[in-house]
């Protein structure tokens, strides 16, 4: 245990004396946080539409209105005597919208009329959006102006859980937290471990008494102390900048973080067990690392979503179930009923880590030997 505890104590003076180690577990953190947090959103806003209203009647003029009332589309300007699709072909609209002379006419006698809608497909998840906003917007106005011509038998009354606000805050921040709490101390760590095998001082290692194990517990346990530091940092400034508060019980957050930095430790200590430069370090920690935690853990987009094989993977990135856990405490609130399977998978991988780093050492002081 004391050279356990030598060895965390060597490591922490070395971090402190390195200032650009200091920014990259501190500030880069902080950094990234703030720009996934303010700079990712995935409900589309603020969407440039036209309209070519060729009745101007008050009903349509009412449906205009009713349209850009949404706030979520915004209005372009276009000449009425050219093509609405025009408008599109050049990117000045994201979507047209036609009414025809006799719409107000067709609509009070309660003929069918017909809108033309245009919608660039360029992104399917924008078009399905605009599709889906001005068909709501269309129904609305339709109910509201006492159109419908039958009664609807089934109504849905829809009510939004946990997030009635639908601030997207509450969704990316938590995730954000996986996404940094999982890059930087991995980092940190596999660089750490390379510069003991590029300045020569792991022989020292080998030549001494202190065993792989050993040495892989005193260097995880100081860069798991410095991880703390940054979660505090980066948690408690995400919460306090975005308002964030426990929806539950926030033992199991507690919990999960203390596992999950343990996760990332021992992840950067196998990174730099099998890396031989500095640079293999970082690539690997960024391929592997940072593309897994941000596309493969549920952070932006749905894992029911990742088609197969490539869905076998986000079972083995720690991330995903860490993401489960900060989601938990800041939205849903369930508690160790809803995230102590993530916590065991968490456990399960972090030993799996330790292993296949302990493995490596060994193996690399028999060849020394």
């Amino acid at each position: 245990m004391n050279r356990i505890l030598a060895q965390c104590r060597k490591e922490l003076v070395q971090f402190r004396r390195d200032r650009l180690t200091l920014a990259l577990a501190f500030l880069l953190p902080l950094i990234t946080l703030l720009i996934f947090g303010f700079a990712v959103r995935l409900e589309s806003k603020d969407i440039p539409v036209i309209v070519q209203d060729f009745d101007h009647s008050k009903l349509s003029r009412s449906y205009i209105e009713r349209l850009y009332a949404t706030n979520q589309f915004t209005p372009r300007e276009w000449s009425g005597s050219e093509p609405a699709r025009d408008a599109i072909d050049h990117g000045i609209a994201k979507a047209a919208i036609i009414i025809p002379p006799e719409f107000s006419r067709q609509a009070r006698a309660g003929t069918p009329t017909t809108i033309q809608i245009l919608v660039d497909a360029a992104d399917v998840n924008n078009a399905r959006v605009i599709r889906s906003g001005i068909q709501s917007v269309t129904n609305f106005f339709m109910r509201d102006q006492g159109l419908l011509s039958t009664q609807n038998t089934v109504t849905a009354q829809t009510r939004l859980w946990f997030n009635p606000g639908r601030l997207e805050s509450l969704y990316i921040v938590p995730g954000t937290f996986a996404v940094v709490l999982w890059i930087f101390p991995s980092l940190l760590t596999a660089i750490a471990m390379v510069k003991e095998r590029e300045k020569g001082t792991i022989l020292q290692v080998y030549a001494s008494s202190i065993s792989a194990v050993e040495l892989l517990l005193g260097k995880g346990l100081a860069y798991w102390l410095i991880a703390v530091g940054e979660a505090i940092v980066v948690i408690g400034l995400g919460a306090l900048v975005f308002q964030l508060k426990f929806a539950g019980n926030p033992i199991p957050l507690l919990v999960g973080t203390c596992v999950f930095l343990a996760d990332s430790i021992l992840f950067g200590l196998m990174l730099g067990v099998k890396a031989e430069s500095q640079a293999e370090a970082v690539q690997g920690a960024s391929l592997i690392g940072f593309i897994t935690s941000l596309l493969l853990s549920g952070f932006i987009y749905p894992l029911n979503n990742i088609p197969f094989p490539l869905s076998l993977i986000p079972n083995v990135v720690p991330a995903r179930y860490f993401i489960d856990i900060t989601r938990d405490a800041f939205v849903r609130g369930t508690g160790w009923a809803g995230v102590w399977f993530s916590l065991l998978m968490l456990i399960v991988l972090g030993l799996f880590f330790f292993t296949v780093s302990r493995k490596g050492l060994d193996r690399m002081q028999l060849e020394t030997e």
